[in-house]
């Protein structure tokens, strides 16, 4: 079964679906509680997942760090996650175009008009929300300290 058949049979029996997109190269605490906050917004989350493609677009040819089965199999790991679904393109919008979430959130450093997919999910009625970090933390940071620690003091 893909995972819009997933998405269909969980609409019909009424559940409200929560979408979010990211690429969690280096799965951490922010992440984490992100994902379990996100959830708290509905019944199912579905995360679209940069594929290893467009984070080395978007980010640079060193990234990611982790290839995108292990991050899959991580993010599916998790309590909080209902499906996770890997993208190609820069932005998740054929995604969103596709699922028509109900709750469309990502993170606080977002503005709201600002969110890949916003107006549309909008346009039916669905919310769009964003949800502050509890932790100073990121992919790029853990980086940081990695290199400062095992590179820089040699």
């Amino acid at each position: 079964m893909d995972y819009l058949d997933k998405i269909i049979q969980w609409k019909r029996k009424g559940r409200k679906i929560v979408f979010t997109n990211g690429c969690f190269d280096i799965l951490h605490a922010g992440h984490v509680d992100y994902l379990e906050k996100a959830k708290k917004l509905g019944d199912i989350l579905v995360v679209g997942l940069n594929s290893d493609l467009s984070i080395s677009r978007i980010k640079g040819n060193k990234r990611p760090i982790l290839e995108e089965d292990l991050r899959k199999k991580v993010l599916e790991g998790l309590k909080a996650v209902d499906l996770v679904v890997i993208f190609n393109e820069d932005t998740p919008e054929r995604l969103i175009k596709e699922i028509k979430p109900d709750v469309l959130v990502k993170g606080g450093d977002w503005n709201i008009e600002s969110i890949v997919g916003a107006d549309f999910v909008k346009s039916y009625g669905g919310e769009v929300k964003t949800i502050d970090f509890k932790y100073d933390i990121s992919t790029t940071k853990i980086i940081e300290r990695i290199l400062d620690r095992y590179c820089n003091n040699r």
